[in-house]
């Protein structure tokens, strides 16, 4: 069984990592909205990975958020300004997925790449294969 959840564990991280090299390419070529869904999606994998380490499994992107917040950020395993930013990292993403009228722009994104960069390393020490 450690094979089939090392491996699981292995799938999320290089999923985020190709997730995250997709943002940085999007954001080369100024395409914001989709940068924000690959920013998303790549924190998402580590909090996967993570929560899986402790058996949990969600059915929604909510539920990943709150036991994410539950069990590391109220218990300042991550610092909470993580919390804020996976917290915002979702709430742009639905918005950049669903919203006909929100438009982003360089000066929101570009930062949000580099704290998401620092956020997902954090996770990825968590994760312990």
């Amino acid at each position: 069984m450690k094979g089939a959840r090392d491996e699981y564990l292995q799938y999320r991280l290089e999923r985020s990592n190709e997730l995250f090299q997709d943002a940085q390419l999007l954001a080369e070529n100024r395409r914001w909205r989709s940068c924000i869904n690959r920013l998303y999606y790549s924190s998402f994998h580590l909090i996967s990975g993570l929560l899986f380490q402790k058996d949990i499994t969600t059915k929604s992107h909510d539920g990943l958020k709150t036991k994410f917040l539950q069990l590391y950020i109220k218990s300042n395993l991550i610092e909470l300004e993580y919390g804020k930013l996976y917290s915002k990292l979702i709430d742009w993403r639905q918005e950049s997925d669903y919203s006909v009228n929100i438009e982003f722009k360089e000066e929101d994104v570009i930062p949000l790449i580099i704290k998401v960069e620092k956020f997902n390393q954090i996770l990825r020490e968590k994760i312990k294969i």
